[in-house]
C-alpha cells in the first residue's frame, strides 16, 4: 500500500447501515489528511453474507491494503464471523452491549434495525408527519396551519433553509417551516406579514456573500440574483431584520446541516 492509495473503509450492518455510517464517519473526520474509499454494505442477514464480506476484506489485505471495518451488526453469529476478518474491525455496538447487559441485568434483544426501523411506531409516525409538514411549508409555499410550526426558518434564498427543516423533521420529528426573504421585505424593513404573529418561533440563517454568490451562480449564472453585490445586500438586510426583531440567527457558511440543527434545537429549547 503506497501513501497515495486511499484507505478502504467498510460500513457494515444487519440493518440500513445509517448508524455505522454516522458513527464511523464521525471518527474518520479526526483524520483529515487521509483519503478514504468508503463502501456501505447493509442488510447482512446471515453468516454466509457475513463471510462474503470477510472474504472481500481479506482479499484487500492480501493485496497490501489496510481496510478499516465499522460494524453495527447485533446478531451474535454475524458478529463472530465478521470478527474473523484480517482488517481493522471497529465493533460499534458489540463493544458496549455486554456492559449494558450487566448494568441493566438483562440480555439484549439482538434484533437488528431498532435504531432506524419501526421499533417505535409512534415515534416513526411522528417523524413522517413532520416530514409532510416540512414539505408543505417549504419556501413559504403554504401558510396553512402555520401556528403548528415549532420553528420557522427565515433567510434569503439559498442559505440552507430547506435541508435544515427537512433534517429537523426527519431526524427529530420537529414541525419546521421555512420562509424566504425577498427584496420587498428588505425595502419595508419589516417581517413578512404572515410571520408577524409567530416571531417567537422564527430563527434566521445567514451565510457569507461569496459563498452565497457561488451557490446562486450554479442556478442562475450571470444574473443579478447571483451577483456578489446583491448577495451582500440581502445578507446585511436580513441580519438587520433579525436583530431589530430579536430573532436569533446563525451563519451557515461553514456548518453542516447536522451542526445547524443541533444549534437550533439548543437555542430554541426544542425537545428532540
Amino acid at each position: 500500500m503506497t501513501t497515495d492509495d486511499p484507505c478502504p473503509v467498510f460500513f457494515l450492518s444487519d440493518s440500513t447501515g445509517i448508524t455505522a455510517e454516522t458513527l464511523g464517519n464521525t471518527l474518520l473526520t479526526q483524520f483529515p489528511a487521509i483519503e478514504f474509499d468508503r463502501m456501505t454494505i447493509p442488510f447482512i442477514l446471515n453468516v454466509e453474507q457475513a463471510q462474503a464480506v470477510v472474504d472481500t476484506v481479506d482479499g484487500l489485505v492480501a493485496r497490501g491494503l489496510r481496510p478499516i471495518v465499522f460494524s453495527t451488526a447485533v446478531g451474535s453469529d454475524i458478529r463472530r464471523t465478521l470478527a474473523t476478518c484480517t482488517g481493522t474491525l471497529v465493533d460499534l455496538l458489540g463493544t458496549y452491549l455486554g456492559q449494558l447487559e450487566e448494568a441493566l441485568g438483562t440480555r439484549s434483544s439482538n434484533i437488528p434495525g431498532r435504531a432506524h426501523g419501526l421499533g417505535n411506531a409512534e415515534r416513526y409516525q411522528s417523524r413522517m408527519t413532520a416530514v409532510e409538514y416540512a414539505m408543505e411549508h417549504d419556501d413559504g409555499q403554504s401558510l396553512r396551519a402555520l401556528e403548528k410550526a415549532q420553528i420557522i426558518l427565515v433567510a434569503p434564498s439559498r442559505c440552507g433553509k430547506t435541508p435544515t427543516t427537512m433534517y429537523l423533521a426527519l431526524q427529530h420529528g420537529i414541525f419546521a417551516a421555512n420562509f424566504p426573504l425577498v427584496d420587498e421585505d428588505f425595502d419595508r424593513e419589516g417581517l413578512p406579514e404572515p410571520l408577524r404573529p409567530f416571531v417567537d418561533k422564527c430563527f434566521g440563517l445567514t451565510t457569507n456573500p461569496l459563498r452565497l454568490s457561488q451557490v446562486r451562480t450554479e442556478r442562475r449564472r450571470g444574473s443579478s440574483y447571483a451577483s456578489l453585490r446583491q448577495c451582500g445586500f440581502e445578507l446585511r438586510s436580513a441580519e438587520r431584520l433579525y436583530t431589530s426583531h430579536g430573532i436569533p440567527f446563525l451563519n451557515s457558511a461553514s456548518m453542516s446541516v447536522e451542526e445547524m440543527a443541533a444549534m437550533i434545537l439548543q437555542r430554541m429549547k426544542l425537545k428532540r
